[in-house]
């Protein structure tokens, strides 16, 4: 993979900025109430997914808020499995922010609900208008970030404080406006992918074995095989679309790679743990409005076809009433469902104030995907879906 590390290198002094008009747009839009305009809710569009399971993924009990006090810095070893991360902004409506808050800035939160901020990573799109992806391992244990100083991706074992790099440089330009990452269970493989479809590519890291495989732009990673040897991507526009490339090491993606276009505009959960059941959530049009809300039952898609398989109605949640993004599965049968309540407002309406600790409450429930039944498991607070992330979820900005 040499050739690849060379080209990487030679391309990133010519890497294409991004639109920046654009992203300033999407940050004003973000500070918005989430509930409201089409661009946002169609913002979320783009970032509803991924990928694999998780036992004991979420506490059982609300994780406490983050007090006013000082957060330190993570520290280099003996960290706790993580409960979840979300990003900071330090920007009250009244008053100072907390000591300690970082705007746009990551914390990541153990099981027991210690606090601690990813001084390391990217600041996110607040500052410096790019993106600041991160993802858990979804047993909690290792965490995948754009590392600043490194000028490129690193995953970290927070129990041994071992930290890997990516085996070639990506420059901020390459992140694109809408950045995602997807992390292996064994934190070996971790894949990067991008909005728009810049020219500079989107990569599959070996990080074990020091190689670079090339990946579409512009597709969302829903799901990776365990030895890394093939990926499940989604595609919400111009419409909903599934691509499955397998033998990514031994052969090129395009001799490889199989494409289906879905009927109806969906947001994807992440793979199965089979490695190929994808089930989702419908979006629809709230009839006189440019606001979408979530269907009334999950969706079992055909993974080689893209047809609609089976619907099946929830019980425990309701889907209408909610905005609902499927995330990790908990067990074969299990599916996480992330829900904020649904308003359909103003576009014009004012921003909403922003500060620290975030604000907006984002309940999950268990949904079993043979019977429809949901059962609540815990509420996290966060600004948007956007800045949730949740083990077996990436980060996608």
């Amino acid at each position: 993979m040499t050739w690849l590390r060379d080209v990487l290198d030679d391309l990133a002094d010519d890497a294409p900025q991004v639109d920046l008009t654009e992203r300033t747009i999407r940050a004003r839009e973000r500070r918005r109430r989430w509930t409201v305009p089409i661009v946002a809710t169609a913002a979320v569009v783009v970032t509803a997914l991924i990928v694999t399971a998780v036992v004991r993924l979420l506490p059982s009990q609300p994780a406490p808020a983050t007090g006013p006090g000082t957060v330190t810095d993570l520290p280099a070893r003996g960290v706790r499995p993580l409960s979840h991360a979300y990003m900071t902004f330090c920007e009250p409506e009244d008053g100072k922010a907390p000591p300690g808050c970082v705007d746009g800035g990551w914390r990541v939160v153990t099981r027991d609900g210690a606090t601690y901020r990813v001084a390391q990573a990217l600041r996110g799109p607040e500052s410096g208008l790019r993106p600041s992806p991160l993802a858990i391992s979804r047993d909690g244990g290792k965490i995948a970030y754009y590392d600043t100083a490194a000028g490129t991706f690193a995953v970290r074992d927070l129990a041994s404080g071992e930290v890997l790099t990516a085996p070639t440089r990506v420059p901020k330009a390459w992140l694109g406006s809408i950045a995602h990452l997807l992390l292996s269970d064994d934190g070996r493989f971790l894949a990067f992918t991008k909005s728009p479809p810049l020219k500079d590519p989107a990569m599959l890291f070996d990080m074990r074995e020091r190689m670079v495989r090339p990946l579409p732009n512009g597709w969302n990673p829903i799901g990776l095989s365990p030895d890394g040897n093939t990926i499940t991507l989604a595609e919400y526009a111009p419409k909903t679309r599934l691509q499955t490339i397998s033998r990514l090491w031994q052969t090129s993606t395009a001799s490889n790679a199989r494409t289906v276009d879905v009927t109806g505009h969906y947001l994807v959960g992440g793979l199965g743990l089979d490695g190929k059941s994808v089930v989702a959530v419908e979006s629809v049009n709230v009839p006189g409005t440019d606001c979408l809300r979530s269907g009334g039952s999950l969706v079992y898609l055909d993974r080689d076809t893209g047809k609609v398989l089976r619907r099946v109605p929830v019980r425990g949640l309701s889907m209408t009433q909610n905005f609902v993004h499927l995330r990790s599965w908990i067990g074969p049968r299990e599916i996480i469902a992330l829900a904020t309540p649904f308003v359909c407002g103003d576009k014009d309406a004012p921003e909403t104030p922003r500060g620290d600790p975030p604000y907006a409450p984002f309940t999950a429930y268990a949904v079993n995907v043979k019977t429809g039944t949901a059962r609540k498991l815990t509420t996290y607070t966060a600004q948007d879906f956007f800045q949730l992330v949740l083990p077996g979820f990436p980060g996608t900005l």
